[in-house]
């Protein structure tokens, strides 16, 4: 049963940024694209080169790109996805200095709320697999590698609150 109090069907792009990815200085821009009446394709791509002073930092760029079936109409109500997702970072801590790369892929649920014609916001959530491979140093920028090692992560793999501006 569908519940589209209006329908914006005739939408075929949406740019967006996550507002939770700005809050922590990442740079970031998605785009959505319309490839049926009930699917998208998404994809979007965070960068963050600033270090946070005090010798830690928390550098990175990701793209991730979803696949998204929508239960009412594409860019409206709920949707489910299934994302992938690549990385390479570079955090430090004042002891540590971790820089490596991640993949993997999961499932998501969001929700999309029309403001107006052109203005949405969503909220999205997402849990699956990363696997991590990174050396570590024994400090912010300098000494020898410590260590290789590689890790198999499970739990969250996205989050969003994001604002959409719908292009026609």
């Amino acid at each position: 049963i569908c519940f589209c109090s209006w329908s914006v069907y005739g939408q075929r792009v949406g740019v967006k940024s996550n507002l939770l990815y700005d809050m922590t200085t990442s740079m970031n821009l998605g785009m959505e694209v319309g490839i049926g009446k009930k699917a998208t394709i998404d994809i979007s791509g965070n960068y963050n080169p600033f270090n946070l002073g005090d010798h830690r930092q928390l550098k990175h760029w990701l793209i991730q790109p979803e696949f998204r079936w929508w239960l009412c109409e594409r860019f409206n109500g709920s949707f489910f996805g299934v994302h992938a997702h690549y990385a390479s970072y570079n955090v430090a801590s004042k002891k540590y200095r971790y820089q490596g790369s991640l993949y993997g892929a999961g499932l998501s649920y969001g929700y999309q709320w029309i403001l107006n014609k052109s203005w949405s916001i969503e909220t999205e959530v997402g849990l699956g697999y990363a696997r991590l491979k990174y050396d570590k140093y024994p400090c912010h920028n300098c000494g020898s590698k410590l260590e290789d090692r590689a890790r198999n992560y499970f739990g969250p793999t996205k989050l969003a609150i994001s604002l959409i501006y719908l292009i026609k």
